[in-house]
């Protein structure tokens, strides 16, 4: 779960870096959600999304931990296997074999992203310049 998180993490920051946010505004009124910072200026500084939109994103965080992101039916053939029954995708056709293979991928990827994360995020805190992401 956690390396999905971290995945979507590290595509959000790269897309958001690059320029390229949701059309529209994100509150009543009337800031658009290209008006904010990137990374972690977006939570604390002077241009920073208010204290009741990132309370709104903790507690959404929360709902989905408690209640969502979770094994409900028992189903779930190993830690992670939040399908619940609704979907598959074709996992149940693959062998054992491929199933194997494909998870240490999925982990692998998610490790990944962790490491990747965590240095767009020190990165951000020293400054300067990165190649594809540019100034942070």
């Amino acid at each position: 779960k956690h390396g999905r998180i971290c995945q979507l993490a590290f595509l959000g920051n790269i897309i958001t870096r690059a320029g390229i946010h949701l059309p529209g505004n994100i509150d009543y009124a009337g800031n658009s959600f290209d008006s904010f910072p990137n990374g972690w200026a977006a939570v604390y500084g002077p241009d920073a999304i208010s204290r009741a939109g990132l309370y709104q994103i903790i507690a959404f965080v929360g709902f989905l931990e408690l209640f969502v992101m979770k094994d409900v039916t028992g189903e779930g053939e190993f830690p992670g296997d939040f399908r619940n029954g609704a979907l598959d995708f074709g996992w149940d056709s693959f062998d054992e074999e491929t199933k194997l293979k494909k998870r240490a991928i999925e982990l692998n990827n998610g490790r990944a992203a962790m490491m990747g994360i965590l240095g767009l995020m020190v990165h951000e805190q020293l400054g300067g310049e990165l190649p594809v992401v540019g100034a942070m």
